[in-house]
């Protein structure tokens, strides 16, 4: 019976290690609380980049089409390159944009 106590109390006490990695995190990047006028700005930015990315891509997807019925190829890649670039740029944009309000530096 001694030894059940002993393998109870070791259970009980030990931590998973998701337990373990969870308290690493925190220590090394604590979570920030974000307040409700943060998350609608959060909001109110996520729903802004998704029109400008929705507004480039159809600009480009169009050019991309017109490039395809001229039958220009180089052209069409140029324009992949492009919306690619777009994406990221924007992407970059708008993480840059949510960390400033995160700081509450908006």
């Amino acid at each position: 019976m001694g030894g059940a106590k002993r393998s109870w109390f070791f259970i009980t006490t030990m931590k998973t290690a998701y337990e373990l990695a969870m308290e690493r995190l925190n220590k090394t990047s604590p979570t920030i609380k974000v307040t409700e006028e943060q998350k609608q700005e959060l909001a109110e930015l996520d729903a802004k980049y998704a029109a400008k990315l929705a507004e480039r891509e159809i600009f480009l997807k169009g050019e991309m089409a017109k490039a395809i019925s001229n039958a220009d190829m180089e052209t069409v890649e140029q324009l992949e390159r492009q919306l690619v670039n777009a994406r990221k740029s924007l992407q970059s944009e708008l993480e840059e944009k949510k960390a400033q309000v995160r700081e509450g530096k908006s």
